[in-house]
């Protein structure tokens, strides 16, 4: 059976938003531009779904965020932070993204995942491997994982050319070492190394 051309690819988008926002605002204090890194995901292929999984926080908790995103053509996922009885927080989409990724694939060409975190690994070859798929990622090179991008067809480093992916509050400086918070597990994976 001939390859698809790759306009004619039917693409899933799966953005990791808790990865993504933590990224930008640590490494240059910025803010992501969803529109043009969906455009990017997209590249003139049909787009079947795009969805944003999101964890309410008290940064990512707006409703005036929600409406941006669905007007960019996403379907939000939205879940509350568990917290604790000792007061630690816990809050990721990595089995809800795995699982929708692994029922959607039979339907998809190919499946773009945004997000650099390093869980993700076994489902890129998952994909791969026993559904057959092509499976890219997006994501901020200075934060993601080597073995994702290592593990993906084709990997898109936002940091090529952050302007195009980012709105700035500033100019995009690059966060001090003491300015880092840790609000992500995948994001304080990174943070950590950073600093070392």
């Amino acid at each position: 059976m001939a390859a698809k051309p790759p306009r004619a690819q039917r693409i899933g988008v799966f953005v990791d938003v808790q990865n993504m926002y933590y990224s930008a605002r640590h490494i240059y204090n910025s803010k992501v531009n969803f529109k043009a890194l969906l455009q990017e995901a997209v590249e003139g292929r049909t787009l079947v779904r795009a969805i944003a999984y999101v964890i309410r926080t008290e940064d990512l908790s707006r409703e005036e965020f929600f409406k941006v995103l669905e007007n960019l053509g996403y379907e939000i996922r939205a879940k509350d932070i568990q917290v604790f009885v000792d007061g630690s927080k816990k809050g990721d989409w990595d089995i809800g993204i795995a699982m929708d990724m692994i029922e959607m694939a039979p339907r998809l060409d190919t499946l773009v995942l945004v997000s650099g975190d390093g869980d993700f690994v076994p489902l890129v070859e998952h994909l791969q491997r026993a559904l057959g798929c092509r499976v890219e990622v997006i994501a901020f090179g200075k934060s993601a994982s080597g073995k994702l991008r290592d593990a993906t067809n084709k990997f898109t480093d936002l940091d090529a050319n952050p302007r195009k992916f980012l709105i700035s509050k500033k100019p995009h400086a690059m966060a001090r070492p003491g300015e880092i918070e840790t609000h992500h597990e995948g994001v304080e994976r990174s943070a950590r190394g950073q600093r070392k």
